[in-house]
Parts: structure tokens; sequence; C-alpha cells
């Protein structure tokens, strides 16, 4: 497969994407603006393209590397024989294979650079809790630090959602009951108690989900990845090789049909509450439901990360950054040792108060 190459108008050297700029040569430091064009960004037919064969417009061939160690599959430089995987830390050989994928739609840019990648790392680290002592040693950043383009599915759909269950109407009533006294004598007391009846209900609720974003990863913690979220899905701008100058790229894991079960799951949640409202009163029972997905869309994009990964007493941790607001999440060992000296000394200090108030009166 040709590499695309981007020769600085100024002085021949390779431009690069800067984060929140352009194509930036990294010698020189002219800049060439990319075209960017909304038109680009479009929706395709979820059913129409899982029905039938891909058209050469929709798929693209991509060059590889899996790494043995976590399974991520992640672009290279050609050029590079071997490198560290991004996602675990491990060492890989760089044997690329051709895949045909699902070309992506668009892409956020990165806006976030290196530099600030790096402060954001060191501020966290730094204020971990009960880290081991040599973990700074362990999780050296500087060379390790990298820039990616993710992969997502975001999914649009109008659904139907047809349900059964019961409304819970509370009230109240006053119960009689026995206690003994402070004699030993039986003594008749009220009290108001809370009761539910409950009424069958049946209806239908409707919702228009907009980009509801899935992470079409394997590679990554998908609890911390999430929780970069939110991204500003609004200032996609249309696919070009261009921004991924200077950075790697993961190929998707996670296919289209895969991705949509997810995304229902994220639609479920939404559609329970919904029913909830729909049914109102005290309590909600749901017992059944039946959901109807209609002009169901969707879109492969990029999201850009920083990420971090090392090796620490034989597991993998991970450390990103969102790409465009600085947002961070990371993984972290803990030291055990530490954990019990400051419950130990915790203990002590109890200890200690009591003995004073004991000794002292109060």
């Amino acid at each position: 497969m040709a590499v695309k190459k981007f020769p600085c108008s100024s002085c021949g050297a390779k431009f690069e994407f800067a984060p929140g700029a352009a194509l930036k040569c990294p010698y020189c430091g002219a800049a060439n603006e990319i075209p960017q064009s909304k038109a680009e960004i479009r929706e395709l037919d979820f059913k129409a393209f899982l029905s039938q064969a891909a058209t050469t417009a929709e798929v693209q061939e991509n060059q590889t590397v899996k790494c043995d160690s976590c399974g991520a599959e992640q672009t290279l430089d050609p050029t590079v024989t071997t490198s560290h995987c991004a996602f675990c830390g491990s060492q890989m050989h760089a044997e690329a294979e051709t895949q045909r994928l699902i070309k992506p739609s668009s892409l956020l840019p990165f806006k976030i650079d290196k530099k600030v990648g790096l402060e954001s790392y060191r501020s966290w680290i730094n204020g971990l809790w009960f880290a081991p002592s040599d973990l700074k040693r362990y999780a050296q950043v500087d060379g390790s630090l990298k820039g990616i383009y993710i992969p997502y599915w975001t999914y649009d759909a109008n659904t139907w959602t047809w349900y059964d269950g019961e409304r819970g109407i509370d009230y109240t009533e006053t119960e009689t009951y026995e206690e003994k006294d402070e004699d030993g004598n039986s003594v008749t007391k009220e009290r108001q108690v809370v009761r539910t009846v409950w009424t069958p209900v049946s209806g239908m609720v409707y919702e228009n989900f907009d980009d509801v974003l899935v992470l079409a990863s394997w590679s990554l913690p998908r609890e911390k990845t999430e929780a970069l979220e939110p991204w500003d899905l609004q200032n996609l701008v249309g696919y070009q090789v261009d921004y991924l100058a200077g950075f790697q790229s993961e190929a998707y894991q996670v296919d289209l049909a895969q991705g949509f079960e997810h995304a229902k799951k994220k639609m479920e949640d939404v559609i329970d509450g919904l029913i909830r409202q729909d049914i109102g009163g005290d309590h909600q029972r749901i017992h059944s439901t039946t959901t109807q997905y209609n002009d169901l869309t969707f879109k492969h994009i990029l999201l850009p990360i920083w990420i971090c990964a090392y090796r620490y007493g034989g597991k993998a941790f991970r450390f990103v950054i969102n790409g465009r607001t600085g947002e961070v999440q990371g993984e972290r060992p803990y030291s055990v040792i530490k954990i019990i000296l400051a419950s130990a000394a915790a203990v002590a200090a109890g200890g200690l108060i009591w003995w004073l108030v004991k000794a002292f009166g109060g």
C-alpha cells in the first residue's frame, strides 16, 4: 500500500499535523491548512450496509500490526520493524497484515498537544495515594506518551417501545401492635405504616437517539475510556489522512453489528427511564418491553487520545487523556505495604485518642 507523504512546500521536510492547527513542518514551522467540508460527514444506512456488500467507497484496506500481548491492532510507519505497543507497553514486531475495514467518515483532530499531555500525566502520577515508591521509575512517560486516533461507532435511531408493567401508589394506614413497658406489662400502641397498591399498566414511549457513542476497541479499559466523555462531536470534520500525520490510529475490533448491541444497552437505559416516567406513581415495575428501531444509521469515526502504557509487577497499566478537552483517566497499582502501614497508623491513632479520653475523663 502506498504511503501518502506530506512534504513541506518551504523546506521539503515531512509535515505533521499540529493539534489545534493544521499540517505543520517541525523544522521550519510552515503550515498548510487542510480543506474541510461538512458535506463529507454523512450517516450510512445500518441495515442496508449489513445486508449487501460494502462499496469500495465505504471500505478501505489498512496495514495493521497486532500486539500479541493485548490484541491491539494499530498502524505503524512502514519503516519501523519493532515497537512498543501503545496500549500495554509490550515489545512487539511490526509484521503488518492487510485488512478490509469500513472507512472512517469523520474525526475530531487533536487539540491538546503532547506538552500539555505530559504535564497532565506528571500531575496525575504525583498525586497518587498509596502508589509503590518505585512507580515513577517504571512509568517513565517522556518517550512513551503517544497520540492515537481511537475507533468509535455512533448510531442514530428513532425508537418505539411497547411495555407492560405495574404502577405502585403508596398509602398510609394505622396499625396496632403490642410492646412491653418498663414494668414488663403488655401495652397496645399505634403506628403509621406505608403500604403500596399495584395496578397493571401498559403503554408505549418514543425516543429519537442521535450519535449514541460506542468504543470500537477492546485494547483500552472501557470504563476509563468512557469516562473521558463527553466529546464535542458537533465539531467533527470529514476524514482525511492528513490529520493522521505524526500520529497512529487503531483499527476497530468491535465490528458494526457488535457495536450496535452496545448501543442498544445505552439506549435501553434511557428507554427504561422514559417508561418509568410514563408509568408514573410512586413505584414502577417493568415486566416486558419490545423496542422497534427505525431509521437506523451509523458513522465510523476516530477520536484523539493521548496514551501512556507501562508495565509494573507483570501487569499493564494505562493512562489516557482526551485529546480535545484534557480530561484524564488512568489505571494504577497500589502498594499493599503502604496501605497496611497507613491502616496500622490509623488504628494506633484511634487507640491513643481512646486512652487519652479514658485517662483524663473526656
